[in-house]
């Protein structure tokens, strides 16, 4: 939707609630409900003697601490920018991860959620849309728009998208998940020769290559395969599923597939490997840490936020704690191609039944995500642009004075599937890092893998 379409939806409304009050008649226009199918954007019947909205003054924003949108002075300089154009004010209240979820579920519970929330299509499409919380915004799209995004990635629309036909994710940014080395250490050891370092890429072989040159040098462990819990977990599952091209899902995103013999082919190897070890003690947070100070050589659980402030320490871009250098990498393949998994985030808009806000809330949704502030936006996430041009505005080379950001761009085509919207998502992690502590005991790989993978299927029905 554009501005003028907001504007005349605002007026279609304003005619539409006149017609009704002429004629003596009550409550709104009924919608369909929600439910599995996606929720309609049809606004319910209003609550008895509470007035119609006229126009939405305020709206609330709930957001997940996507980089700076984390931080309340430079969210504050964007609301304060889009209230100065629309006149609406923005309420702001700041989300964590590990308490996130349980707040906006008990907000559901208790009708009230906010009017805008920012996060990934797992919680947006996967949960609280699919559920039928959300409002269905295909009419914020036109060819145009979606052509722009598809030009960048076309997963990204993808994983925006319901099976239902409904967009409950508007996407903002994206990035790419990685691993990193410790490259002073691979210099020490005579393993850089192993690495594609003008494009951060390696294959399984040359892989196995430098963990036994790094191990040689160093001894201990190289790298963990962390198993403490689910945080980071997209970092084992891709180290997994590219050693030998596993996979994790089907591709219509209704059946998880572990007991893939690829899969267990690459779990034998890691579970054999001197310098790899299965640690239940770590998740991905522990890991970096770990990483960071020096005690791994590698890790799992990386991207370009860690690459430009690792273990946000403020100590250095690019640096562990003792000044050791750290190159990203894509994870190992046989071909040297890696599928990386992704993160996708943008607004969703929570269904309360104020057509007024709703509409309130697409303003801010357009203003931030498809018009010449959209750079600034981008921005303050610290991520990747979905498009290349938003409002009009060439948005491409928004990190063109960033060099760090600039060199991670070549890892953007390596995207894979977005396939954290599948079914039984939550159960399907606990899955995962369960099943990784198993063949970490020693237990049989391919019968572990099968009990998990029934397991992940039997929670996504």
């Amino acid at each position: 939707m554009k501005m003028k379409k907001i504007v005349a939806a605002a007026l279609a409304m304003a005619m539409a609630l006149s017609l009704a009050a002429c004629g003596g008649q009550s409550g709104g226009q009924s919608g369909s409900g929600g439910g599995a199918g996606g929720a309609s954007s049809s606004t319910p019947p209003a609550q008895s003697g509470s007035p119609t909205p006229s126009g939405a003054s305020e709206i609330t924003l709930w957001t997940y601490p996507i980089g700076d949108w984390g931080k309340e002075a430079e969210v504050k300089a964007l609301t304060d920018a889009f209230t100065a154009d629309t006149g609406i004010a923005v309420k702001v209240e700041y989300l964590d991860y590990t308490a996130g979820d349980d707040r906006v579920n008990t907000a559901i519970t208790a009708e009230g959620t906010p009017d805008l929330i920012m996060e990934g299509p797992e919680r947006l499409v996967a949960n609280w849309g699919a559920n039928g919380h959300l409002v269905d915004l295909s009419d914020l799209f036109d060819d145009e728009d979606i052509a722009q995004i598809n030009e960048v990635n076309e997963g990204v629309m993808k994983a925006c998208t319901h099976t239902s036909g409904a967009i409950y994710e508007y996407p903002l940014v994206m990035t790419a998940h990685c691993m990193a080395i410790n490259k002073t250490a691979f210099e020490q050891a005579d393993a850089l020769q192993y690495l594609d370092l003008e494009n951060h890429t390696w294959t399984t072989e040359n892989f196995i290559k430098a963990v036994e040159a790094v191990y040689g040098e160093f001894g201990g462990t190289v790298g963990a395969v962390f198993c403490a819990g689910q945080g980071g977990d997209q970092g084992t599952r891709a180290l997994v599923n590219n050693l030998y091209g596993g996979t994790f899902t089907n591709a219509e995103h209704t059946q998880y597939l572990w007991n893939d013999p690829n899969n267990v082919k690459a779990l034998e190897l890691l579970a054999g490997m001197d310098g790899i070890e299965f640690d239940p003690s770590l998740d991905g947070g522990k890991e970096i840490t770990a990483f960071y100070q020096g005690i791994l050589k590698m890790a799992f659980c990386w991207n370009i936020a860690q690459q430009l402030n690792p273990n946000s320490a403020d100590t250095g871009a690019e640096k562990t704690i003792s000044g050791e250098d750290i190159v990203f990498m894509s994870f190992p393949s046989e071909t040297g191609k890696s599928q990386l998994c992704g993160g996708i985030w943008g607004f969703g808009i929570f269904d309360n039944g104020d057509q007024a806000r709703i509409d309130a809330s697409k303003q801010f949704i357009q203003w931030m995500c498809d018009s010449e502030h959209t750079a600034d936006a981008v921005k303050t996430a610290r991520y990747f642009a979905v498009r290349n041009t938003a409002g009009g505005a060439d948005i491409s080379k928004v990190w063109a004075d960033d060099p760090i950001m600039g060199e991670y761009t070549k890892l953007m085509p390596y995207l894979g599937d977005y396939y954290q919207v599948t079914t039984g998502w939550a159960a399907a992690r606990t899955e995962w890092w369960n099943m990784l502590q198993e063949v970490g005991t020693g237990s049989d790989i391919a019968t572990v893998l099968a009990a998990h993978e029934a397991a992940a299927n039997a929670a996504a029905g």
